[in-house]
């Protein structure tokens, strides 16, 4: 289900779109804030360019609102739900999981923007001989 051809694997993965064989992203972890968003120009296995034009990240701020939405009512639901807090302490939650989700929140919207425009392509994803 979430293996290589599938959207959902590079979206969680940050790989390539087009071969899921190489990482979008300079560094893996997304908490070195300097370089949580630095990204390969192009993919070293099958060439795909990243940035497919100038300023073309600026859609996935639309799908970080989407995506800070789930996190915000995933903390609600722990906090209220099962842990039986207060109003006060459920939007304390929400505030401390999309601060300390942030990176996270920001790599996924990548993902998914650049994952709405690119398709799996088996063919690029062999080895390369």
């Amino acid at each position: 289900m979430f293996g290589k051809g599938n959207k959902l694997y590079s979206i969680f993965t940050g790989t390539c779109p087009k071969c899921h064989q190489e990482r979008m992203y300079m560094n893996k972890n997304p908490y070195v804030l300097r370089e949580t968003l630095k990204m390969h120009e192009r993919c070293s296995h099958c060439n795909t360019k990243y940035k497919i034009e100038p300023s073309f990240f600026y859609g996935s701020m639309y799908v970080s609102y989407a995506v800070g939405i789930i996190f915000a009512f995933i903390a609600f639901v722990f906090s209220y739900g099962i842990f039986n807090s207060g109003k006060d302490i459920a939007f304390l939650s929400i505030i401390l999981t999309l601060i300390i989700f942030m990176p996270v929140i920001l790599r996924l919207s990548r993902n998914i923007w650049i994952n709405f425009f690119l398709n799996y392509d088996e063919k690029l994803a062999r080895p390369k001989s």
